[in-house]
């Protein structure tokens, strides 16, 4: 079978130039749905090869390899799922959760919080496979790049695009090929440059991707910086819709998001969610909004009993910035808990619903969300939304980021029972 038929072109390109000239580090980034993982973790198995052979002539019996990522959980679904999928390796874990493999010990690590340091610190090894790069903590890569000290040893890394500003693009990328970066290799990745998908599922994953940043960085693989409003796909006309339309939906469930505040406007949102047979798909409705200043913890706890009287026991997806408001709700038997305050999976959650028409809200009866939508814009500096004008923004992606998140996990322990029924039936 020839290389035409297992990698794209751009696939390709990467692979004849890493065989053809001497490299330190290679950073393949771009857009989604790219082939870079794919790519990554088949050269992550030729580097242990690699690593083998070297580790011979240096007559090591046990050689070391660095598999690091922002958690285990990140590791497993990107790389080693995938390779037991493509591939049927098994990987038998020792007591401290690294695998031997091609006669390498590799060693996890975890590069999404400062602690990752602990796993690699005072180890040499002869390589290292970094997934998510640009999600690491800079001193964890910094480490990693630190540790593999043997001659000739290889970093592979993939990622996404970030802010111009990232320490990634800017300490590696932008210096490869210089003189200061001769031994860094880096190619971007658009999504045209996935061949194997037919060319109406890559029209159909442009049509729905939310425009601005969101679209260059997911679609033409760019380092850009937001520009203007974090929602320029919400359109006033075709997403508001009136109370009582409001009232002659069913919806599968309701949910609630809380920002609290002081001198910050507080917000609670109210949300109804058709999901269908498509959780990915949902459809949003804010059905009320509550926001206010200078409203007090007895304030909200009101605010939040008035709803449940309204709607019946709903999760309230608060900020935990706030601990003691969510104890005082559970304390009070409100079904409180910590939402999922991811910004940029939120955010991106929020503009798909919108872009596909998945997003209504009462606009009439929500003046601060009104107040707040059209300046709601990026920070250039930050790469990240402004921290003004967006408490009511941010109660939404609580909301409906929290629940999308609740609903793959249920849905995934589902499949997994589902599995183990049939298992035990004999299937």
């Amino acid at each position: 079978m020839s290389l035409e038929n297992l990698y794209t072109p751009k696939q390709i390109e990467v692979l004849k130039t890493v065989r053809s000239r001497p490299w330190h580090i290679l950073i393949n980034h771009g857009a989604v749905r790219t082939g870079k993982t794919v790519l990554d973790n088949d050269l992550f198995l030729m580097a242990l090869m690699r690593v083998r052979k070297l580790a011979d002539l240096d007559g090591e019996r046990e050689p070391k390899y660095i598999l690091a990522g922002v958690s285990s959980k990140t590791i497993t679904n990107n790389v080693l799922s995938e390779l037991r999928n493509r591939y049927g390796l098994n990987f038998k874990f020792d007591r401290q959760g690294d695998f031997t493999l091609f006669g390498v010990k590799v060693v996890l690590a975890y590069t999404g919080s400062i602690s990752g340091l602990g796993r690699i610190r005072g180890m040499t090894s002869y390589g290292a496979y970094v997934n998510e790069a640009s999600l690491a903590v800079k001193e964890v890569f910094a480490e990693i790049v630190n540790r593999c000290s043997k001659p000739n040893a290889q970093i592979i890394c993939d990622t996404n695009p970030d802010s111009p500003e990232h320490w990634l693009k800017k300490d590696y990328i932008d210096k490869a090929g210089t003189e200061k970066g001769k031994d860094i290799l880096e190619f971007k990745f658009e999504l045209d440059d996935n061949t194997f998908l037919p060319d109406d599922y890559r029209e159909h994953i442009k049509n729905d991707t939310p425009s601005g940043m969101l679209y260059d960085r997911n679609i033409n693989g760019l380092w850009v910086a937001g520009e203007g409003m974090v929602y320029p796909d919400f359109d006033r006309k075709t997403m508001s819709i009136s109370e009582q339309e409001m009232k002659e939906l069913h919806f599968d469930r309701i949910v609630c998001g809380v920002d609290w505040g002081w001198e910050h406007w507080g917000s609670i949102v109210v949300v109804g969610i058709d999901s269908g047979q498509d959780v990915q798909h949902s459809n949003y409705y804010v059905i009320r909004e509550y926001a206010h200043q200078h409203y007090d913890i007895n304030d909200w706890v009101s605010v939040a009993k008035d709803i449940v009287s309204e709607f019946g026991n709903v999760p309230f997806y608060c900020d935990s910035a706030r601990p003691e408001h969510v104890a005082r709700f559970v304390n009070e038997g409100l079904n409180a808990i910590n939402a999922n305050k991811s910004i940029m999976p939120g955010i991106e959650a929020v503009a798909k619903a919108m872009k596909q028409g998945r997003f209504k809200i009462d606009y009439e009866h929500a003046p601060r969300f009104r107040e707040e939508i059209f300046t709601y814009v990026w920070n250039e500096q930050t790469g990240m939304p402004n921290k003004q004008m967006d408490d009511t923004q941010d109660a939404i992606r609580y909301a409906i980021y929290s629940d999308l998140q609740v609903q793959e996990q249920r849905n995934q322990s589902n499949i997994n029972d589902r599995l183990a029924a049939l298992k035990n039936l004999g299937f």
